[in-house]
Parts: structure tokens; sequence; C-alpha cells
């Protein structure tokens, strides 16, 4: 079993990743500004409270782990949709030069659809639907995922697609490009896959896209 700190964990993908690789029998230590909300006890769960573009935070909730899952996230909100946001690039970056410094190896970062070189895949009217909402956000998603595939890591970058809730832990981990497109996966197929991969080296530096 391994110990994963997760970043991004206090809801959607990161709490459905700490309750998964709980579940699983891993040590979790779950990060995020608001940790101590979770609402989770567990025997083999920390929760450690801070900003994942705080350097000394980060290089302290690495001590003594051997993996890493960052699901990191933004509100939708007037300011996120019309100019972006850079908390993607700059926690990846702190996170990258800590990992890189000290340890551990090994990264599952979460991004998303349309994430680097899978925006084709969307479709005309998803794509256009994107263009008009999402697009400077993913921009720094897109410098988040050039940031990883950069690093000497043990990188696994995951796109989920379009996520919705609901019990299904089932997925489909597609890696070639001509068998990427446009689907929709629950938050909690997304996270059964990151913990699944934690040990596996069939994912280094890929980048699946999951649909279910």
């Amino acid at each position: 079993m391994a110990r994963l700190l997760v970043i991004g964990a206090s809801q959607g993908i990161g709490l459905e990743t700490v309750k998964a690789a709980l579940a699983a029998g891993h040590t979790v230590r779950a990060f995020a500004r608001s940790a101590h909300r979770l609402p989770l006890d567990h025997a083999n769960l920390e929760k450690v409270d801070g900003d994942a573009r705080d350097c000394a935070a980060i290089s302290a909730a690495l001590e003594g782990q051997d993996a890493v899952v960052q699901t990191l996230g933004v509100a939708l909100t007037p300011e996120t949709l019309l100019h972006g946001t850079k908390l993607f690039s700059t926690g990846t970056r702190v996170l990258v030069d800590a990992m890189t410094a000290r340890g551990p190896k090994r990264l599952i970062a979460v991004t998303g659809i349309s994430a680097g070189n899978s925006r084709d895949c969307l479709g005309p009217i998803a794509g256009a639907a994107f263009a008009l909402t999402l697009r400077r956000i993913y921009d720094d998603k897109d410098a988040q995922e050039r940031i990883v595939q950069s690093s000497a890591l043990n990188w696994t970058i995951v796109r989920p697609g379009f996520l919705t809730n609901g019990p299904s832990t089932h997925y489909r981990a597609l890696i070639e490009p001509n068998t990427w497109r446009s689907g929709s996966i629950t938050r909690t197929g997304v996270a059964q896959f990151l913990v699944d991969i934690v040990a596996d080296t069939a994912f280094r530096h890929q980048t699946p896209l999951l649909i279910s």
C-alpha cells in the first residue's frame, strides 16, 4: 500500500480520490485550503490545510509520501471565465520543483478533456461552447501540462471527459489520440482510475482521456 498525497482534496474528484484511496487500503494525506472540513474520519487519513501555491506548505506535505495526485480546480466565476487563472500553472510549478528536489517521483495530474492536444476531439458544437466559456481557464491547464511533461518525474496526465455525479466507478482510458472522443464520466469513476494507477507503470508518460 502507498502513502498518497492528494492535492485539492476538499471536493469533487479530489474528495472522491481520498475516499477511493482509503477504501483501497492506502494511507492518505489530504491537502486543501479547507482540508479540516472534509466530511471523513479514518485512521489512515491526515487532513492538512494549505495553499497549493505555497512552496513551504507543499514541501512539508510531500514529506514521507510515495505518490501525489493533483486535482486542482477553480470556481467558474465571471472573473475566471473572462480573465482566466494562473492557479494550475503556478501550483504545478511549485509541486514539480518540490518533487524534483526531494521526491516522491510519482505524479498523477488531472486536467480535462480539451487540454493540450485533446482539444479537437470535442466536436464542433462542444468546441464552440468551449471557446466561449472555458478557453481562458484551459490556457492555464495547457501550461500546467507542459510543466508536467517537461519534468523528469514519473508522471501521468489524466484528462476526464464531461464530469457527472453518481456512484459508478466504471471508466475507459483512451490512450491513442485516434481513439479520443467526447464523452462523460462520473467523478467516482475518475477517482477509481487515479487510485488504480498509483503503482501502475503502464500509464507512465501518458495522457489518457477518460470516459465511461
